[in-house]
């Protein structure tokens, strides 16, 4: 049996700001920052603090597509329609550098888990893969013939998925760069994917109003959710793996239960297409945009107590129209973890050390990031300067040769 939810998910914060549709949302690690990409070209780091202001960073010349935290927190980085990406230090100053990523609008954007690399999609038809130190391109990954609308990569880095316009799901191999194999959406376009936090299945969000799980080891569709009524356009895994979020163009989220394949709760808030969905790192919230311009964030109310100290394995290979299973399979997809409280203290304090050292390093790499970026700024103010005194010294020679003539 799975986790319970306590009570319905609660509204907890309701954010004003942006002029036009709400793109994309992402939270922070320490969930003290929201990001929203908009229409209106501008980028929003929220706070969830009370009574604190937001900070509108402004930089893109058209609509802002997707946004993404770093995984330490310390950038976000934001693809817009006018086919650049921006890598920003998310502080009151909203510093950030520039790189033309593609010949078409990007619609995604997404870390590697160790914030090494960044994954960019477009409607020129490819994806793309970039150092986030100094930007630097690595490859391209150009089978799809249509749009690409979403790349993800694995929590292991390996794989890399795309969603394209061309009705499919491309899985790719990292270092060979070549494609491993292709999931046919028979049904429409691909609005978006993601992978499964064990990185053994992923998810995608269909034009047909379907949210279907595949195996990517098998091979094979594992769960098939009929229940959004117009076209699903965002989704995202909790956590533990246990349930995933979805956003529809009929102005619902709908939660599903993967354990038991079934839909847990249908939210309703956004007046209009619900855009764009993302848990929090730690699942205790989740963060909604909408066409109505509007960012929401709610408590997901997942029970922490569970009866139950083993392992638990997951049931697919149903689907869901409304109704309930018509068939299971056995998978360790997302296996659950529960700690038992007979742990001895011995080892309750090398969890503690872990922790302590994990934290220690978490705040290296985010203070590594921050000074990468201030170098690359640096660098391209440095830039700006040598063209302007090139500029300046050309101006004074012909200034002379006039003179002499």
């Amino acid at each position: 049996m799975s986790a319970l939810l306590e009570e319905d998910p609660s509204l907890q914060r309701h954010f004003k700001g942006h002029r036009d549709a709400v793109t994309s949302v992402d939270f922070s690690l320490n969930k003290k920052q929201l990001a929203s990409g908009s229409m209106d070209s501008c980028l929003m780091i929220w706070s969830m603090k009370p009574q604190t202001r937001a900070y509108r960073f402004v930089g893109h010349r058209d609509a802002v597509m997707c946004v993404q935290f770093s995984p330490s927190g310390h950038l976000v980085a934001s693809g817009s329609r006018d086919k650049t990406v921006r890598l920003w230090i998310p502080s009151l100053k909203g510093e950030s550098t520039v790189f033309k990523a593609h010949t078409g609008t990007v619609r995604s954007v997404h870390f590697s888990s160790d914030g090494q690399f960044l994954v960019t999609a477009s409607d020129d038809k490819t994806v793309k893969v970039w150092t986030v130190h100094r930007q630097k391109f690595l490859f391209s990954l150009s089978e799809h013939i249509n749009w690409v609308r979403c790349a993800r990569f694995s929590p292991d880095g390996r794989l890399i998925v795309s969603a394209s316009d061309d009705k499919t799901v491309k899985l790719w191999d990292k270092t060979s760069r070549e494609c491993i194999h292709s999931f046919c959406e028979h049904g429409g376009f691909v609005n978006h994917v993601d992978f499964h936090p064990s990185g053994t299945c992923i998810a995608v969000a269909g034009a047909d109003n379907t949210v279907k799980v595949w195996d990517v080891r098998m091979k094979r569709l594992l769960q098939h959710y009929q229940v959004h009524c117009s076209v699903v356009n965002s989704l995202s895994f909790h956590p533990s793996g246990n349930y995933l979020v979805t956003a529809s163009n009929d102005s619902t989220l709908k939660i599903l239960d993967l354990l038991e394949g079934r839909l847990l709760y249908t939210i309703h808030g956004h007046q209009g297409p619900a855009t764009c969905v993302a848990f929090s790192r730690a699942g205790d919230f989740f963060a909604s945009g909408g066409s109505d311009e509007q960012v929401m964030v709610w408590k997901t109310n997942f029970d922490a107590a569970d009866d139950s100290d083993v392992v638990k394995t997951q049931k697919f290979g149903s689907s869901v129209d409304g109704t309930h299973h018509t068939g299971q399979s056995e998978m360790d997809c997302g296996i659950h973890l529960k700690k038992t409280q007979t742990q001895d203290s011995g080892r309750n304090n090398e969890q503690q050390e872990e922790t302590n050292l994990a934290n220690t390093l978490e705040h290296i790499i985010g203070q590594l990031d921050v000074l990468t970026q201030t170098v690359s700024i640096l660098e391209q103010r440095l830039t700006l300067t040598e063209d302007k005194l090139k500029e300046c010294l050309e101006n004074q020679q012909k200034i002379i040769q006039n003179k002499t003539n």
